[in-house]
């Protein structure tokens, strides 16, 4: 479905995408992430049409991005994390509108309006003024324009930010629902929302791709040790201290205290380069501390976030 070569987008002499190359499936779910300045958005415009490489190859169905452009940006839909709303407009009207704009005929918009409604919850808010919708709502009419003229990717460029739990959930439940009919590329800093939502992950860092994968693939290219939740007795720093200075360690993540009664208890994750936990009890033991709790971690997807983009593990 997309295929992208050695893509470099410069701005002045800063290199954006430096190099950038990577293959994504019809119909999968791929999640970029990042550091800010990492060159999400900017890949991201690229694979959208909005920015043109200053060199490399970028191929969407076939069709080059440099060579037609048109024919490309026809085949996206996109949203942009700042959503375009004509904030004056009822949400079926500008459904309707940017339908429209996109090359569709009043016929072809009105056979798949209220499907579209329907699939992104809002068939109920159909007549509503869009100024008049919470946040999360604005996000489902942002998602809405992106998918009515049935294009065969679609580019969500943080779709979740500012959104309650609740409302995470049921956009959560719309993207999913999108792979049936396309290939959707999202960016999020929501680490645990890219673990359940997508097929695969691509990590930026500098502009270069610092990993790409399943989770689990990712958590592989950095060793075998895994991610282990701690609960340990002591101060903060002194338990950090201890953990950092395990050579073994790649990093100290979701670090917090409680209080109990004589002391401080430290709960945190701590991903391991190697399987070497015994040598970690031991170090944590030899510097005085208590270890009340060593657990398999749920989800590692922090850790391998920032072991990759701080060249860490």
């Amino acid at each position: 479905m997309i295929e992208v070569q050695n893509l470099t987008r410069y701005y002045g002499r800063h290199a954006a995408v430096a190099g950038l190359s990577f293959s994504i499936q019809d119909r999968e779910i791929v999640g970029f992430l990042g550091l800010n300045g990492a060159g999400k958005s900017t890949t991201l415009k690229i694979l959208a049409g909005l920015l043109l490489p200053s060199s490399g190859t970028v191929h969407v169905d076939g069709v080059d991005v440099v060579q037609a452009p048109d024919s490309l940006r026809a085949q996206i839909g996109y949203l942009p994390e700042d959503a375009p709303l004509y904030l004056d407009m009822r949400v079926r009207d500008f459904v309707s509108y940017v339908g429209q704009l996109k090359g569709m005929s009043s016929a072809e918009v009105d056979a798949r309006i209220d499907g579209v409604l329907a699939r992104c919850g809002l068939a109920e808010r159909a007549e509503q003024v869009i100024s008049e919708l919470s946040h999360g709502y604005r996000k489902r009419v942002g998602i809405a324009q992106a998918i009515i003229h049935q294009p065969k990717l679609v580019i969500l460029d943080e779709p979740i930010s500012g959104l309650d739990p609740l409302q995470i959930r049921e956009i959560r439940e719309v993207i999913v629902g999108l792979k049936a009919d396309c290939t959707v590329l999202i960016s999020s800093h929501i680490l645990g929302e890219i673990s359940q939502t997508c097929d695969r992950i691509l990590v930026l860092k500098d502009g270069k791709m610092a990993a790409q994968g399943t989770e689990e693939e990712l958590r592989g290219s950095m060793g075998e040790g895994g991610q282990l939740e701690l609960s340990i007795r002591g101060t903060q720093e002194a338990v950090v201290a201890a953990l950092k200075a395990y050579p073994h360690t790649s990093a100290v993540t979701r670090v917090r205290t409680e209080d109990i009664e004589g002391g401080t208890i430290v709960h945190c994750q701590v991903a391991l380069a190697a399987d070497e936990r015994e040598g970690l009890i031991a170090a944590i033991v030899g510097a005085g501390l208590g270890l009340r709790r060593m657990d398999e971690a749920d989800s590692e997807l922090e850790a391998i976030f920032v072991n990759l983009t701080q060249g860490k593990g």
